[in-house]
């Protein structure tokens, strides 16, 4: 039977020879080798670059094309990796690796597989250099490729882009410095911070001091850390109260405690505190600043002491000057009176028969010269010394700014006149008024002008003017052609008793009084004073005051008032009013009132002598007063009536702006029949004067 051929197609692995399916194998695990290499050559995420035993670049695949942006025709077989390398990193690797390893490594190739070509696993960060210059950093692994007998025939470098992560890290580094140059600088903020900072946890444990803190208990900042709050004071409920408090109310200021440190020592501080939380508002604690407030306490001792030794010395002051104030005020009638004795007799030897020889007449001229002089010098002491006691009493109403002038320009004139002085009134085209005392006003005016005249040039002018464009207020100015006034004459303008060299002028007679006394007088009635001047052209003095509205008649009538226009009966007694008022403005608005009442005459008198007089001589039915008047008081004027027999039963009505209820008392208790307060209210007037009447007749009975 013929021998049977062997057919390898069709047989089995079984039925083949074991080189055979060896062989077969060897070729698909070599085939699948080469299926897998080519895969990862081509890549596009990775570069794969293989170079020879001398580092010169054999492979450069798809992934090390895309990456660095060379063609492989442009590397292999031209150039190493270290030729597409950072060399600053590779100088750094190298030295490195020399000092890691133990031996010198000169920096090129050698650097790059130093560790593989000694089969030390190496993975490392490079940055390539692109072909267009560009930077890219990579993640390389490095491996040694061998042949069968162990032999070095080149390297493998796989790389990865690290540009992310190194952009991740980048970020994470400023972050994290950012955050380190935080902390750093809440830190600063917190040590050098003057007060004893310290962070507690709401049980009152110490998580945080600084150096104040650490200085204010003697305690460093590890024996704090983990403390009692508490322990560190004086008296530790107080201080565990002061952390309760703080949770309960969420913050506290200025409470006091006493800390002290390990050596006893006890400071005064003061307790500030808030809670703090976390991010999510969750309460982690309270933050605490103890200042020390020992110095500030002894700083307050000290000053409440000055203070009460101030208030004393103050008392002391003014209880003088009160004293000296009340002493001049009383000594009125002491002076007046030797000084009435010399002022009168030396008139009697001026007008004497056989008229008194020349060298007399000018020793009399100079008696009467000085004692005017003094007393005008008097009058002004007495008036500052009543301002300063606070006994000036101020009627202030509706004043007629026309009718004040007219009466200071009458008096002025001549004297004007007689040193050649001009002087220009302002024309009042509509009733002007202003709230101030018609007595006080005069004498501010008064005393003004005198000034403006005395201390002009000769032939020179003095002009009035006033403006009313001031809001709710009214500027009255006094402008002169005098010498004018220096800074320095100016800051002493209002001192007492200086009259800024003008002494020492021939003719010019003055005490350094009145413009204090003006000054004073303008504010008491809620004005202001002030002056511009100019050396060599003049000064311009003014004073501002309240505007006013004239006074005005009620405008609702009550029956009564209505009544009193009826013609009066036949028969019928008319009874006198004899009314004592220096405000003209007011005085006509009575005449107006009384006009309505047929059965009322009207006597008028100016000042409080001159209705004293006209009342012994008139015997009026009823006396209406006015309080604040030039020479003696309403209340002074009443008093004397009271006790003259022949006046004494003529009730007398005050009639007044002063309308402090103490004032109403004060007048009542000192015998005013009533006490009525300006402005007028018609009926109430109307009412009291018919009590008054009746109150009369019931007398007479």
């Amino acid at each position: 039977m013929p021998a049977k051929k062997y057919d390898s197609s069709i047989a089995d692995d079984d039925a083949r020879p074991l080189t055979v399916v060896t062989e077969v194998r060897r070729e698909e695990v070599l085939l699948k080798a080469g299926v897998l290499q080519s895969a990862i050559f081509n890549s596009a995420n990775f570069s794969s670059i293989a170079t020879d035993a001398k580092g010169v670049i054999q492979i450069f695949n798809v992934g090390a094309e895309r990456m660095l942006g060379y063609a492989a025709a442009e590397v292999v077989n031209k150039l190493t990796p270290a030729g597409i390398s950072d060399p600053v990193e590779i100088i750094v690797r190298a030295k490195a690796l020399s000092q890691e390893l133990g031996t010198t490594i000169a920096p090129g190739f050698e650097a790059l597989v130093f560790k593989a070509s000694h089969e030390i696993e190496d993975i490392y960060e490079l940055t390539y250099i692109r072909k267009d210059g560009s930077r890219l950093p990579a993640v390389v692994s490095v491996t040694a490729l061998r042949d069968d007998h162990d032999a070095i025939i080149g390297y493998l470098l796989i790389g990865t882009d690290n540009t992310a992560r190194k952009r991740v890290e980048a970020e994470q580094q400023k972050l994290d410095q950012r955050l380190r140059d935080y902390q750093f600088y809440t830190r600063s903020l917190i040590e050098s911070h003057m007060d004893a900072l310290v962070l507690t946890d709401p049980l009152g444990t110490i998580t945080d001091a600084n150096k104040q803190m650490e200085a204010l208990t003697g305690c460093t900042h590890d024996e704090l850390i983990g403390a009692q709050f508490r322990d560190y004071f004086t008296d530790p409920e107080r201080a565990q109260a002061a952390v309760k408090l703080v949770l309960r109310e969420k913050r506290i200021t200025d409470y006091e405690l006493t800390a002290h440190n390990r050596n006893g020592k006890t400071t005064n501080v003061s307790y500030n505190a808030t809670t703090f939380y976390n991010r999510d508002r969750v309460l982690q604690g309270v933050f605490a600043a103890a200042r020390d407030v020992t110095e500030r306490q002894l700083i307050q001792q000290a000053l409440q002491k000055t203070n009460v030794e101030l208030q004393r010395a103050k008392l002391v002051a003014e209880k003088a000057n009160l004293a000296k104030s009340d002493f001049l005020s009383s000594m009125s009638h002491e002076l007046r009176s030797p000084l009435n004795a010399i002022l009168g007799f030396a008139q009697l030897m001026e007008s004497a028969s056989p008229s008194p020889t020349d060298s007399q007449k000018e020793s009399i001229a100079q008696i009467l010269q000085a004692g005017w002089h003094l007393l005008n010098l008097i009058n002004e002491i007495l008036d500052l010394a009543v301002i300063e006691a606070g006994r000036v009493l101020l009627s202030t109403e509706p004043v007629s700014l026309a009718d004040v002038m007219a009466e200071c320009q009458a008096m002025l004139e001549p004297e004007a006149q007689q040193r050649g002085i001009s002087m220009t009134f302002p024309c009042f085209d509509d009733p002007i008024f202003v709230s101030a005392d018609r007595t006080r006003l005069k004498q501010v005016v008064i005393n003004l002008l005198s000034n403006a005249i005395k201390y002009n040039k000769q032939s020179g002018t003095v002009v009035v003017a006033y403006d009313t464009r001031t809001t709710g207020r009214t500027r009255i100015s006094i402008a002169d052609t005098g010498m004018g006034l220096t800074a320095e004459k100016l800051a002493q303008l209002y001192q007492p008793f200086n009259r800024l060299g003008q002494e020492s002028v021939a003719g010019v007679a003055g005490t350094g009084i009145g413009l204090v006394v003006t000054k004073r007088l303008v504010e008491l009635m809620g004005g202001e004073l002030g002056v511009e001047s100019t050396v060599g052209t003049g000064s311009v003095f003014w004073f501002e005051l309240v505007s006013s509205a004239a006074l005005q008649l009620e405008a609702e009538m009550s029956e009564a008032a209505a009544r009193d226009k009826t013609p009066m009966p036949i028969g019928m007694p008319v009874h006198t009013l004899l009314y004592v008022e220096d405000n003209q403005a007011n005085m006509r608005l009575v005449e107006q009132i009384i006009a309505r009442r047929p059965d009322l005459r009207l006597l008028t008198a100016i000042n409080g002598l001159l209705g004293i007089e006209l009342a012994r001589k008139e015997q009026p039915t009823v006396i209406l007063m006015d309080i604040n008047l030039p020479g003696i008081s309403g209340v002074a004027a009443m008093e004397i009536l009271r006790e003259d027999p022949a006046t004494a039963h003529i009730p007398v009505v005050a009639l007044s702006a002063n309308a402090n209820p103490r004032d109403i008392e004060i007048g009542l208790a000192k015998g005013f029949f009533r006490y009525l307060t300006k402005p007028i209210k018609i009926k109430e007037f109307t009412d009291t004067l018919s009590a008054a009447l009746k109150f009369r007749e019931a007398k007479l009975r």
